[in-house]
């Protein structure tokens, strides 16, 4: 299959192993490059000194020894909040990372470093003004994030953000990121301008995934209704699996907490300590027998019904891309 993505990143299949937070793995993203798709994890899942080069060095020697057109990248969090971003940035361009995702601020410095030595720049995009700015600033692609997504998700349906960011900048692949867990998913998003999908949740329920078993056991037996929003782990509303300790500590800031963050001369400091707290949560929440359970999920924990291996997980959603290819073709007769 070809399309802008499999062009521009040089891989079999248009789908991308979305980075997840504490999910993310070697092992995970090895599967995925040798399966012809693009694997993903976030840089801070790797914060402790020297775990950010090793991990690349490791990724990189993977990638050199594929028999098939697969690849990697890292997704970076380019807020001011993010105290590791500048090292992080660093690191990454000096092991030479093929692909770049942007998250929650300005791309500008990892488009213009990335570019240097070839590397594509792909940002998460939630409407239409930031795509613009992004575009303006040299990027490769947008991820849209919309509704139904794990973590961050947009507040836009793919239906309407993903054609209407191919109609704007027709020149530019589009990544559609929300609810995809199957190859009809991909389908649809393919027939609607997408050069490809980013998958996430469908992954958390894999082999290779090195979280707790209650986590994945929740993914398989969650509702898209038992997906709720909180913004209690990063101040930005994030998707989450609605359990017992979710309820409990419920999903608003408080009123100090919304002034902290809204406040001039504190917000900056505020929110970096909100989004350390939250990921000493999360860090906590994905051991086994853990009680203090805050799982990110998306709304395609509907269309999970198994734990599988990555590459059982690939095969079967290129599978049902055929299928869902051929089905079509059969109502056009």
């Amino acid at each position: 299959m070809q399309t802008k993505l499999t062009q521009a990143l040089s891989i079999d299949f248009p789908m991308i192993m979305a980075p997840m937070f504490l999910v993310s793995n070697e092992a995970m993203l090895v599967e995925g490059m040798k399966n012809g798709i693009a694997a993903t994890f976030p840089t801070l899942n790797y914060r402790n000194e020297n775990e950010l080069e090793q991990i690349l060095d490791k990724l990189n020697v993977s990638k050199a020894g594929l028999t098939v057109r697969g690849t990697y990248g890292v997704n970076l969090i380019v807020q001011k909040t993010n105290p590791l971003y500048e090292k992080h940035l660093k690191i990454c361009v000096d092991k030479k990372v093929p692909f770049y995702i942007t998250s929650l601020g300005s791309p500008k410095e990892v488009i213009a470093q990335a570019h240097t030595y070839g590397a594509k720049v792909f940002c998460d995009v939630t409407n239409l003004e930031h795509a613009q700015k992004c575009a303006d600033l040299g990027c490769d692609g947008f991820i849209a994030v919309g509704q139904g997504a794990g973590g961050h998700a947009g507040p836009n349906p793919l239906q309407i953000i993903v054609p209407a960011l191919q109609k704007k900048f027709p020149n530019i692949p589009v990544i559609a990121a929300g609810g995809i867990a199957d190859g009809a998913g991909i389908v649809s998003m393919l027939v609607l301008g997408a050069a490809g999908v980013s998958v996430g949740t469908r992954f958390i329920a894999s082999t290779e995934a090195t979280v707790s078993q209650d986590y994945k056991n929740a993914i398989v037996s969650s509702k898209m209704t038992d997906i709720v929003l909180t913004e209690k782990i990063s101040g930005t509303p994030c998707t989450i699996i609605n359990t017992p300790f979710a309820k409990k500590i419920g999903y608003k800031q408080s009123w100090l907490e919304r002034l902290l963050s809204n406040n001039a001369r504190t917000k900056k400091y505020f929110k970096m300590w909100v989004q350390i707290s939250g990921m000493k949560k999360l860090e906590q929440s994905v051991k086994q027998g853990n009680y203090q359970t805050l799982w990110c999920a998306g709304q395609s924990v509907e269309l999970i019904n198994d734990i599988l291996p990555c590459k059982a997980i690939i095969d079967r959603m290129k599978k049902e891309t055929d299928e869902a290819f051929r089905q079509i073709a059969e109502l056009s007769k």
